[in-house]
């Protein structure tokens, strides 16, 4: 019999499994995968662009729209980048603020990795679970921001407004009202109140996605084995984050370049030591737990800490709401910083922070103006989609899902 030439399948980008518009162009012999060509850019929206023809503090909001998973995080790396070119430093319960928000945003973004790669593999129950947290958090997001995804919060100086004396309820349309008074029985007091009842519930909650996968035999089956990546490949593909300390690597910015206040803190680099698919669960599992011992830390300083949360400097910080509306000059000063901006001076800085994906940076490079010259994100989701290849070789098609699963990828960071 005439031996099988090896065929080719598309897989996306209308695929549940691609995380996006993503298609990978697969050569098959069988089901066994001896090549992939990723193709990106099918969504491809020129925010690094839009960026350059923008004010400086319009941008903010662009950050929200790279990794809508990871909001608050690419915030933090603009402002850093906007702030040490301004030679400015924000107030202390600002960071502690900023810290706190980050790994909310940690969680955030790795229960919804977890609930979409386990239903990827075949867990259903998982990514219910995960959604019930998420709500808690994304309700800390609009408490304080007002918006769930894009929420515009850091700016450059400080962060928008100080945390709320109170909590959001819910309402009693569609509840009981046994329901009702379940529901808000944590929501009595403020938003610090909510987050500092989150903390000590949520450990409680990762054990139960430990219990469900971590021993789990058809999770191992799956997971165990697939994907590795040796330490010294890791470096030299350009992995970071969870990708890098799956495979042993103990580099994380927030300890070894730290930025705001995690100096101050308190905190383990969890690390893999095989370097598969599932050593990079354990580690992102493990960051969950880590994340929440931070942010128990962030709450109780600023229980005790009252303070500015904006610099007041009128060149670079607009003013109050209240001041605006009772104070002419302020008026104008309000109208001339949201159409005029600020001006940068001249200079080239790169600042990054630890995303929950990997290093997030924004290098900017200013001529002086009120507008950026060159804007350019470097994206943890870009740099590891580029070894898809090399991981998927040999494997089954079902093992590509995991190995897509594991990058924890959003293609509004790929393509930007």
């Amino acid at each position: 019999m005439n031996n099988i030439d090896h065929y080719k399948i598309n897989f996306g980008p209308q695929h549940p499994a691609a995380h996006g518009v993503m298609r990978l162009v697969l050569d098959l012999d069988g089901e066994v995968i001896k090549k992939v060509d990723a193709h990106a850019g099918l969504l491809h929206r020129s925010i690094e662009k839009i960026c350059e023809n923008n004010l400086y503090n319009q941008n903010v909001g662009y950050m929200d729209r790279l990794d809508y998973v990871s909001m608050m995080s690419n915030e933090h790396a603009y402002v850093l980048a906007v702030e040490k070119l301004l030679g400015i430093q924000p107030p202390i319960r600002a960071m502690y603020i900023r810290v706190m928000y980050d790994e909310i945003t940690r969680i955030l973004n790795h229960l919804l990795w977890l609930g979409a790669h386990a239903l990827d593999i075949g867990a259903m129950a998982l990514f219910l679970y995960c959604f019930r947290e998420r709500e808690d958090l994304m309700d800390c997001y609009e408490a304080v921001t007002g918006g769930r995804l894009h929420v515009a919060y850091y700016r450059p100086g400080g962060v928008y407004r100080d945390l709320p004396d109170s909590m959001p309820k819910y309402k009693g349309y569609n509840f009981s009202k046994k329901r009702l008074e379940s529901l808000n029985s944590n929501r009595q007091g403020s938003l610090l109140d909510f987050i500092n009842d989150f903390t000590k519930r949520f450990p409680a909650w990762v054990d139960e996605y430990e219990t469900l996968l971590t021993d789990n035999r058809i999770w191992k089956q799956r997971t165990v084995g697939i994907g590795v990546v040796s330490p010294e490949r890791a470096i030299n593909l350009g992995f970071t984050g969870p990708m890098l300390r799956g495979s042993g690597i103990e580099w994380d910015l927030r300890k070894k370049q730290p930025y705001a206040v995690y100096d101050k803190l308190d905190f383990k680099i969890p690390v893999g030591s095989n370097g598969d698919c599932y050593d990079r669960y354990l580690v992102r599992v493990a960051e969950m737990r880590e994340a929440n011992k931070i942010i128990k830390q962030c709450v109780e300083w600023l229980y005790k800490n009252e303070g500015p949360v904006m610099l007041e400097n009128s060149k670079i910080t607009p003013p109050s709401r209240m001041d605006m509306k009772n104070s002419m000059e302020a008026l104008i000063h309000h109208f001339k910083y949201f159409s005029e901006g600020f001006l940068v001076p001249e200079g080239e800085v790169y600042a990054a922070v630890e995303q929950p994906k990997g290093e997030f940076g924004v290098y900017i490079v200013s001529d002086g103006s009120n507008k950026p010259y060159r804007v350019k994100m470097r994206a943890p989701s870009y740099v590891h989609l580029s070894s898809v290849d090399e991981l998927s070789r040999g494997h089954l098609i079902a093992d590509l899902v995991t190995i897509i699963g594991t990058y924890d990828i959003v293609l509004g960071d790929v393509d930007r």
